[in-house]
């Protein structure tokens, strides 16, 4: 089937490769000239495992093409994809920003001829196909067209994999016409015998924000947990353990850490307090899973504040991790953005590094030095704070580490290190919702130690 997807960015880029891969034949459109010309010749604007193999290939296939034009790309296209961003409003009151959607829609209405399947890939509040459909219509009231909802569930650093083996494919449709469209479409994925959810537009249009939710609702809850923990010596990654093997709970996002980040939490849960508000009914619990992924960046910052003495003023601290979490460059609503700035706004002097999110976190963080390997973050520091678990620094030479610092403080905001190992190397070692140890201690950790 012929495709087109209007957005490269990283749904855009990631869902037009996949679908190549399938066999279709896919037009990938974006206005910026310069991610387009990149993109063209062979470079990848993001970072993400595996996809510039998979572009690279399809673009030899001539299955993948990348173009500033609406045409050719659109009037032959059976279905097209708006796959464009929907960043938080500037006005900082919980919309979604649809300018981009809509501004997509009157643009590609014009070039209408053929029966089309126009789907909604991005995060847009409920109601926001209904929209689309009728900007289209406005523009082009002959045109034969569908709109549909197809959210997607995509893990930063695990794309590929859940493109090609998702836990389900969401699809919120209208009329039987295009839930045949999108079905031939995805018909690979029904050899898998993956599950496929059909249901109406509105529908399929909250439960994207109902997954990410919750998915943020655990994350805060289990942080909670580990601030109760510290204050009466439990152990978290224990407690974690304990309610994460029964199967009505289960184990993933139960990791105690500095809060939740990256594109799309922060921005669906704001979205999805917004819709409840608009419709007059409470959401109580997510109001409190945002107030808490706050509160709980603050709190990470004064751990640090108390390991270095209390006062991070002319102290010197390397942060290692940038990123959101490992396997991505993405920093946006980072907890390193948040705690980075606090301790730059208190004095401190910050060194760091991260194996992908550097160039981006400078844009950000002007005032801190970034370096080219963590051993050359670590030189001279007061303390180390290990902020994104990228595999690199889960083997860190822990004798080299303290003989390159000024003292060996290791602050451990993912639980990656076991608090034994690091007081028997001369770490005073402070984790989350672990007690902390000092260097030497013998008897360090509870359960997991």
């Amino acid at each position: 089937m012929k495709i087109a997807i209007i957005g490269t960015g990283y749904v855009g880029l990631v869902s037009g490769a996949c679908f190549a891969e399938f066999g279709h034949e896919v037009t990938c459109i974006d206005k910026i000239e310069e991610k387009i010309a990149r993109l063209q010749r062979g470079e990848i604007p993001i970072y993400e495992p595996g996809l510039d193999q998979l572009v690279h290939k399809n673009v030899a296939a001539n299955r993948l093409i990348f173009t500033t034009e609406f045409s050719p790309g659109i009037p032959g296209a059976q279905v097209i994809f708006i796959a464009v961003g929907t960043p938080a409003s500037r006005r900082g009151d919980g919309y979604a920003d649809l300018s981009y959607v809509y501004d997509a829609a009157r643009q590609l209405a014009s070039h209408l001829s053929d029966y089309t399947v126009i789907v909604n890939k991005s995060t847009v509040p409920v109601g926001t196909a209904r929209q689309v459909a009728r900007i289209i219509s406005e523009v082009n009231p002959s045109a034969d067209f569908d709109v549909a909802s197809n959210p997607e569930f995509l893990r930063e650093g695990a794309a590929i994999r859940d493109f090609m083996h998702p836990d389900r494919v969401v699809l919120g449709v209208d009329s039987e016409r295009a839930t045949e469209v999108l079905k031939a479409i995805y018909r690979p994925l029904y050899l898998l015998e993956t599950p496929f959810v059909i249901t109406n537009i509105e529908t399929s249009e909250l439960i994207k924000y109902a997954a990410n939710a919750f998915l943020a609702t655990k994350i805060s809850f289990i942080n909670e947990v580990a601030n109760i923990c510290e204050e009466i010596g439990a152990d978290v990654q224990d407690v974690a353990r304990g309610i994460g093997l029964d199967g009505r709970i289960g184990k993933k996002f139960l990791h105690a850490g500095p809060g939740y980040g990256g594109s799309c939490f922060p921005k669906d849960t704001h979205a999805l307090l917004r819709i409840a508000q608009e419709n007059g009914v409470a959401c109580r619990v997510v109001e409190s899973v945002v107030e808490v992924n706050s509160a709980q960046k603050a709190r990470m910052a004064r751990k640090i504040r108390k390991a270095v003495g209390g006062n991070e003023g002319g102290k010197t601290i390397a942060i290692l991790g940038l990123a959101f979490k490992p396997e991505t460059d993405d920093i946006r609503d980072a907890p390193a953005l948040t705690i980075i700035s606090t301790l730059l706004e208190h004095g401190a002097i910050v060194r760091a590094h991260d194996p992908q999110a550097m160039e981006e976190a400078a844009k950000a963080l002007p005032g801190v030095t970034y370096c080219s390997n963590p051993y050359e973050a670590c030189e001279g520091a007061d303390a180390v704070v290990l902020m994104t678990e990228w595999n690199e620094y889960r083997a860190l030479a822990l004798d080299r580490l303290k003989e390159l610092m000024k003292q060996p403080v290791f602050v451990d905001l993912r639980n990656v290190y076991m608090p034994r190992l690091m007081a028997e190397h001369g770490f005073t070692y402070y984790s989350v919702g672990r007690e902390p140890v000092m260097a030497g201690q013998v008897n360090a950790g509870g359960g997991s130690k």
